[in-house]
């Protein structure tokens, strides 16, 4: 699958939240869809996308046939939907996963246990991690993968980096290069020293 952008990760992941916890308000209107992507609630990050940007995205899932839109009878105005399940087969237990991760970023076993709640009643944490395996070990491509300190994360973006490596500062080049010449020269200032001393022992 093609790697998604972060916008279009938000924007599929609204739709399928309020499909699977609010059906009778689904499909979205783009205005609609625009407020379920900036929530404040459950949500990580917080973002503020405007209806062009939630639209554009629309558009590109829509050709990634990841997303549809509904037009017609009984809709006074066009409305969206995902086809997540239907494109990539995926039952309900892998998509209640799926959506958290997609949602809320990087989470454990039991944070996702505990926010899937109303989208699955899952029995134990048990049942998520045989979930979140079958994810991970899936052909061809896996849709999750684990991430430091016990979580998970998915893989709809393509390769996971922890933000913390991502917003890390690198080291200069400079600065590196200059401490290791640094260290140099106290090496051959040691050895010097250490010359000088068997010298004298023969003077």
């Amino acid at each position: 699958m093609t790697p998604l952008h972060a916008i279009e990760v938000r924007v599929l992941g609204a739709l399928l939240e309020k499909d699977i916890t609010t059906p009778e308000y689904y499909p979205l209107t783009v205005n609609a869809l625009v407020n379920a992507c900036n929530q404040k609630s459950s949500r990580d990050p917080v973002v503020n996308y405007d209806e062009d940007t939630v639209f554009t995205a629309l558009e590109s899932l829509r050709d990634k046939h990841l997303a549809l839109k509904i037009s017609g009878a009984g809709h006074r105005v066009e409305k969206y939907g995902h086809r997540l399940g239907e494109t990539l087969n995926l039952g309900r237990r892998e998509l209640a996963v799926l959506c958290v991760l997609m949602l809320r970023g990087a989470q454990t076993v039991g944070e996702i246990r505990g926010r899937t709640e109303r989208m699955h009643d899952f029995v134990d944490t048990e049942e998520v991690e045989r979930v979140l395996e079958s994810l991970a070990t899936r052909a061809p491509e896996p849709l999750v993968a684990r991430a430091a300190r016990g979580r998970w994360a998915h893989l709809l973006s393509g390769a996971f980096v922890e933000a913390e490596e991502a917003q890390r500062p690198p080291v200069p080049v400079r600065a590196e290069l200059e401490a290791r010449v640094e260290a140099l020269e106290k090496d051959v200032a040691l050895l010097k020293l250490q010359l000088e001393s068997f010298k004298m022992q023969f003077e």
